[in-house]
């Protein structure tokens, strides 16, 4: 399904003649993109209203093997959504996202966060990024993350966006082929989210020069698959995608469309990033890429 088709406009901006709003809470850094630092600005370009609140403060991310900065705790995020709330924000919020959590005190504010904004809005989303880890390093976040993902923050949850890593060790389930990813999702699906995005997909159905991106919701699966890039190491893509394909849910209310808009703006980015040789994501510079993007690809039903 050529997304020309669906009839959407990336660039949209306005919801019922104002600006959508995003709660956004994760970590940031100050040098680079990923976290806030990679979806704030995306969710701007895109004419988003975004609030965001920061799990860690970091000089850069973690795999420069060097950073300085510190982790906050569940009262830092707490007393910062607090004053949100007595500006009388939270009944505005469209939605929150949510990503790298630090810690469990840090993830039980975030729930906390999610349930006052549905309190003043009950038609808020709530959008899952369950940062866990990788299939390259595995596991690298604290001890009680991964359980609280699953036991709280998976039936909390509207929309999730896991890697395959993490949607194998949050399903329990293998990933080989893509019956099994299906059932994977399915899986996931069954904690409570409607809405699950696989942000990365590498099934035995997958030629070796591509990368696939699946969505589920409703019984159904879409995949979009895109070219793979010769990629220095570089953080902060899920980050991104996650964010992109919130918005994109939130103004079609199709994971279709939202799968085959995130992923030709992802693409566009890292292909920007790829040819210029950068350890970082160029977001900045490849913007355009968040509001009209280069290349689309077709959205398989599987």
């Amino acid at each position: 399904m050529p997304l020309a088709e669906l009839g959407y406009q990336a660039s949209a901006r306005l919801i019922g003649g104002s600006a959508m709003k995003v709660l956004s809470i994760q970590s940031h850094v100050a040098y680079g993109h990923v976290g806030n630092a990679s979806a704030v600005f995306p969710m701007q370009r895109m004419g988003v209203d975004v609030m965001p609140i920061h799990t860690v403060q970091f000089s850069n991310h973690t795999g420069y093997g060097a950073w300085r900065g510190r982790v906050f705790d569940g009262p830092a995020i707490e007393e910062v959504v607090q004053g949100v709330e007595e500006r009388g924000a939270l009944g505005d919020c469209d939605a929150v996202l949510s990503g790298y959590m630090g810690s469990p005190d840090i993830g039980t504010a975030i729930l906390d966060a999610v349930a006052k904004v549905r309190a003043a809005n009950p038609g808020a989303l709530y959008c899952c990024d369950p940062v866990i880890g990788d299939t390259d390093s595995g596991v690298y976040v604290r001890p009680g993350i991964a359980e609280l993902m699953r036991e709280r923050a998976l039936p909390a949850a509207d929309i999730v966006t896991p890697n395959q890593f993490e949607l194998n060790l949050l399903s329990g389930l293998p990933t080989r082929t893509l019956a099994e990813a299906k059932a994977a999702a399915s899986a996931i699906q069954a904690f409570g989210p409607r809405v699950v995005l696989v942000t990365s997909l590498t099934t035995d159905a997958t030629p070796g020069d591509a990368i696939d991106m699946m969505a589920a919701e409703g019984g159904h699966f879409w995949r979009v698959r895109t070219p793979r890039l010769d990629l220095k190491a570089v953080s902060g893509a899920g980050d991104a995608v996650a964010a992109l394909f919130l918005v994109h849910y939130l103004r079609s209310g199709s994971a279709a469309t939202a799968l085959g808009m995130g992923a030709a703006s992802i693409h566009g980015l890292l292909k920007a990033t790829a040819e210029a040789g950068s350890m970082e994501l160029l977001t900045v510079e490849a913007q355009d890429e968040f509001v009209n993007p280069t290349k689309t690809f077709p959205i398989e039903a599987v």
